[in-house]
Formats: structure tokens, C-alpha cells, sequence
């Protein structure tokens, strides 16, 4: 796009090649032409630019300067263009390196915390003999706790007598339980054999029987 005739000013957009999703980044560079040019080197500055952070600006900046040097005493135009064609196209691959280095270092962040989760954390000589410590400690305070359970319940319990102090329904508890039952209590008569049936010894055969003491306590 030409600016003026006298002097010569103009501007070039230059775009990058399409990259990840499509992205370019694109500049638009302002050209004066002074008094001996080519064998003076162009003014030249960058006016707008897209997705170009300030290093890129400066490295833009940079390769004009030394094209220019370069290319002095010939007509220059197209070869700074070029030149700075490239350099875009190189920033949209360092973009798009830059955004695969970035996910994998997240994954590799990612596996490491899960490693870290499942195998925690590796075992030395000084960290295992604080860890019995620590352990040896918990277990000896919980043995402590439950022989101070187990006297505080010795010493709660109550002796038979005590019980009936305190419910004095204990004592009539199987009399009541009877009188409940009434007719309902079944008794196995086979139980209850006839005196006939019964085989018993004859006391004279027992040695030690001595009719003498039958009237002895």
C-alpha cells in the first residue's frame, strides 16, 4: 500500500504460513525509500503486528538491519520481505514446538505425581527408623489405653450381692418366670422313672456298710 510519492513510503503485510489450528502470526512493515537509495539502506519499522510477542518484534527488527547492511548498493525491498517471511514461518514452528514441549512436560508432571501417589516416598535407613519410632510410640500408647480400660472395668464390676442390692427383682426373677409359664411347662416324664425300674445296689454289698451307723449323723 503506497503512502506517499515524494518520499517514496509504502507498507507490506506479511503473513506466516497456517499453523497449529489453522494460527499465523503476520506483521505489516512501513518502508521510506531516502535520498540514494540502494546505496542507502531504506528506513524501515514495524507499524502492527499479530500474535508476535516483544522478543519476536525485536528479532524482526534485528534481521532487517542485517539484510539491509547486506544487501546494500541493490534494490533490497524483496529480499528484506523474504527474509522476513521466513522468520515468520520459523516463529509459528517455534510456537507450535513450543506448545508440544509444554504438554509434555505437563504429562510428565502428571506421571510423576502419580508415581509419587503410588509409590510415595522412598525408603531410607533414617526415615524407616523415625517412622518405628513414631510407630513403636502409637502402639505403646494404645496397650496403655486398654490396660486402663480393662482396670477401670474390673473395678466396675459388681459382685453377685451387689447386684441384688441394687434390683432387689433378681431374687424373685425365677419365681415370676414360673407363675408366667403356669400349665405352658412341658415336662419330659421319661425323665421320672418308676423306683421298680431303677437298678440299684444292694447297700449289703457295699463294703462299706456297717448297719451299726444307721442312726450316726
Amino acid at each position: 500500500t503506497v503512502l506517499s510519492e515524494k518520499p517514496t513510503t509504502f507498507t507490506i503485510t506479511v503473513t506466516s504460513e497456517a499453523g497449529e489450528n489453522d494460527e499465523t502470526v503476520q506483521t505489516t512493515l512501513k518502508f521510506t525509500y531516502r535520498e540514494k537509495y540502494p546505496d542507502e539502506t531504506p528506513l524501515y519499522e514495524i507499524v502492527s503486528q499479530e500474535n508476535l510477542d516483544d522478543n519476536d518484534v525485536m528479532d524482526i527488527i534485528k534481521l532487517l538491519e542485517q539484510q539491509a547492511e547486506e544487501n546494500l548498493g541493490m534494490v533490497m525491498i524483496f529480499t528484506l520481505v523474504s527474509a522476513v517471511q521466513e522468520k515468520l514461518n520459523e516463529i509459528v514452528d517455534q510456537i507450535k514446538t513450543r506448545r508440544e514441549e509444554e504438554k509434555k512436560q505437563k504429562e510428565r508432571e502428571a506421571e510423576e505425581e502419580e508415581k509419587q501417589r503410588f509409590h510415595g516416598t522412598p525408603v531410607t535407613i533414617e526415615n524407616f527408623l523415625n517412622w518405628k519410632a513414631k510407630f513403636d510410640a502409637e502402639l505403646l500408647e494404645i496397650k496403655r489405653k486398654k490396660m486402663k480400660e480393662e482396670e477401670q472395668a474390673g473395678k466396675n464390676k459388681l459382685s453377685g450381692k451387689q447386684l441384688f442390692e441394687m434390683d432387689h427383682n433378681l431374687d424373685t426373677s425365677d419365681i415370676q418366670f414360673l407363675e408366667e409359664a403356669g400349665n405352658n411347662v412341658e415336662v419330659d416324664e421319661s425323665l421320672f422313672q418308676e423306683m421298680d425300674d431303677l437298678e440299684l445296689d444292694d447297700e449289703e454289698d457295699d463294703p462299706d456298710y456297717n448297719p451299726v451307723n444307721l442312726d450316726s449323723d
